[in-house]
């Protein structure tokens, strides 16, 4: 056990000495790897999280072009907030992002130490690395899946990627190798998630042939590179039948803001209901909302996947008369642009615009809201 350590560790060594040359010469141009700015780094890593870098390069300058500091988010309307994330997913990422803008502001500024950025709401251990590292030169390390693939495989480790003693044996190994000079340590951390994105891929064999460790590497030296790292199953994704309602009325539509709490917490969305109605059913849910049904337009049938939870949705626009309940508004064309719709209902989304503008072009933007 003692020679397999030994052996490890001066894996990782080799591996902290060749890569920060490679990611120099082979590091994708991204907008907040230009910038020390804590608020800058901070953002881009909030908005990375379970998103793809491609999907949020738009939101990333859109959004820096609405809040270009740390005290503008802070004073940001939550609805002009929200829609501004409209789409990106994990909305309570762009809550946390305002509350933490606000204690930074009350505080002064960023705090220079990784136990300050800890203690801000939203951030937890692999964020405050990554901005402790990339804003202030601190050697910690930030380990996220990219990085936990790497290592897994240039040592052939064995542990469970989804223990928090995995994680946290990694991120002592990482800083055990980090360079001393602050310009390596503000890409260190960049370095090994670049590999991890682009090379050391996950989802399929990793690309060894381009790969800077591959002549040390021991999961490629001992064929288990393509079954590692090893990952503890995930829990079953909970199904669940909704029926979604265009409630059409006077060239207007029904939105309702969801609860303060829970998903997708104070977001927009059409009237729906728990199951999935047949036509006679959605009528009977369209009068016991004190509306009368008077033309059934279309029947659609979505399906959104959140982390833990699958949404199979049937949707019915059916013009109506009537108020509806007090929790309805009752909204035109730029109305309905102006609020946050999450992309669970972007396909109703889209159908409402096409009822709301029919002889008119799609949204003004022409992008898929939500």
């Amino acid at each position: 056990m003692e020679i397999q350590t030994l052996q490890n560790n001066h894996v990782l060594t080799q591996l902290a000495q060749v890569l920060l040359p490679w990611y120099r010469a082979n590091a994708r141009d991204l907008p907040w790897r230009r910038t020390r700015d804590p608020y800058r780094i901070w953002v881009s890593e909030i908005m990375l999280q379970q998103t793809r870098v491609a999907a949020v390069l738009g939101y990333y300058a859109r959004f820096l072009a609405a809040f270009p500091t740390v005290e503008a988010l802070a004073q940001a309307p939550e609805e002009h907030l929200m829609k501004l994330w409209e789409g990106l997913g994990y909305y309570s990422r762009a809550r946390n992002l305002q509350k933490a803008a606000r204690t930074v502001v009350q505080q002064g500024g960023f705090p220079g130490s990784y136990e300050g950025l800890l203690a801000l709401p939203g951030i937890g251990e692999y964020t405050a690395g990554a901005i402790a590292s990339a804003a202030f030169g601190l050697p910690v390390a930030a380990v996220d899946g990219n990085v936990l693939r790497v290592v897994s495989r240039a040592e052939d480790r064995h542990d469970d990627i989804a223990s928090s003693r995995t994680k946290q044996g990694v991120k002592a190994a990482l800083e055990g190798v980090m360079p001393t000079a602050e310009e390596e340590i503000r890409i260190f951390n960049q370095a090994f998630m670049e590999l991890g994105a682009t090379v050391c891929v996950p989802g399929g064999p990793p690309k060894c042939e381009q790969c800077p460790a591959a002549v040390f590497c021991l999961g490629r030296i001992r064929g288990t590179a393509e079954t590692l790292p090893v990952k503890s199953g995930k829990k079953e994704r909970r199904v669940e039948d909704k029926t979604v309602f265009l409630l059409l009325r006077q060239g207007r539509i029904a939105l309702r803001q969801r609860p303060d709490t829970g998903l997708l917490a104070r977001l927009w969305e059409f009237p729906n209901v728990e199951g999935k109605l047949d036509e006679a059913a959605a009528a009977a849910a369209v009068s016991a909302w004190d509306l009368t049904p008077q033309v059934w337009h279309s029947r659609l049938a979505a399906r959104h996947i959140f982390t833990h939870v699958e949404w199979n949705m049937t949707g019915y626009a059916v013009e109506v008369e009537g108020e509806g309940p007090e929790t309805f508004c009752w909204l035109d064309g730029p109305e309905l642009d102006s609020r946050a719709v999450p992309s669970a209902f972007s396909r109703y989304y889209q159908q409402a615009w096409q009822w709301l503008r029919r002889e008119e072009a799609p949204p003004p933007d022409g992008k898929v809201h939500g």
